[in-house]
């Protein structure tokens, strides 16, 4: 198994949660900014509202939703009203994605103003550092590298490729070309196989935290070692830029999920998303 620092502990806890949550809502903000430079006609922006990342990019965008709601300042009708206006002022659905440690008077809250839950994700995480071994097997032949400044094009063909099965994101996900490049505090990541790019990924690095994102592989080259290579490489890239935290967010039960604990994560809590109906 992955080694880690047994004289870092996390304890699933406010300050965790604080931690992880600022980080995706640091990473989606670099992302809205990257996309507002690329695409200046998208209208891309986000705000800060008591402590939380409203983030606008595109109405169908997975991003554009709301991180950290509660966990930094209490929030109340009138700044909820405030990210509300945010949102339907650019004809987009209101998203908050909520942490358990954001409390019960959040809850509440949401469901006076009509809120109705409809997703839960395991927020998950894992120490690192720099010794990062793994005990797995390995196909030596898969090589990762970061890509380089000209590679967006291809970074985002080998995404489309590993995410075809979801053919309604293929047009979200052909754009991430050139934002994959320009966005600050990240890096994109390919695995090759055979000389052949077949997976993809994304890291964020944000306070210490490496954000893992985006993994996929083509279908004609999955079950040969790129997700584990993909992982491993992002991990040590983390720990040299001196991050001793990573995390990543999955379905409850996926097999994603599952190949994360098997590789050292273990989940912080599960988060619920909220709609406003």
């Amino acid at each position: 198994m992955i080694t880690t620092n047994k004289e870092s502990q996390f304890f699933s806890d406010l300050e965790l949660s604080r931690r992880l949550e600022r980080a995706e809502a640091h990473s989606n903000a670099k992302f809205v900014e990257a996309r507002a430079r690329v695409y200046p006609e998208s209208g891309a922006q986000w705000i800060e509202v008591a402590g939380a990342y409203a983030m606008y990019d595109g109405i169908s965008s997975p991003i554009t939703q709301t991180f950290g709601l509660g966990l930094f300042e209490t929030v109340t009708s009138a700044e909820l009203e405030k990210i509300e206006k945010f949102f339907k002022e650019r004809g987009a659905p209101v998203f908050h994605e909520v942490s358990p440690l954001a409390g019960l008077e959040l809850v509440a809250l949401l469901n006076e103003r009509g809120y109705q839950p409809m997703e839960f994700s395991s927020v998950m995480y894992r120490p690192i550092r720099g010794d990062i071994d793994s005990a797995l097997p390995r196909n030596e032949k898969n090589r990762v590298r970061a890509i380089t400044e000209n590679e967006g094009e291809l970074w985002a063909q080998t995404t489309v490729k590993g995410w075809s099965h979801l053919p309604e994101l293929s047009e979200y996900l052909q754009e991430l070309g050139p934002i994959s490049t320009q966005r600050e505090d990240a890096v994109s990541f390919l695995a090759e196989l055979d000389g052949q790019p077949v997976a993809a990924a994304a890291l964020s690095l944000s306070g210490g935290v490496a954000l893992l994102a985006g993994a996929c592989t083509i279908p004609e080259a999955r079950k040969q070692g790129a997700q584990l290579a993909l992982l491993d490489y992002r991990l040590r890239y983390a720990a040299e830029q001196g991050c001793d935290l990573a995390m990543m967010c999955a379905q409850p039960g996926s097999a994603s999920q599952r190949n994360a604990e098997r590789h050292g994560f273990r989940i912080a809590y599960t988060r619920l998303k909220w709609r406003l109906a």
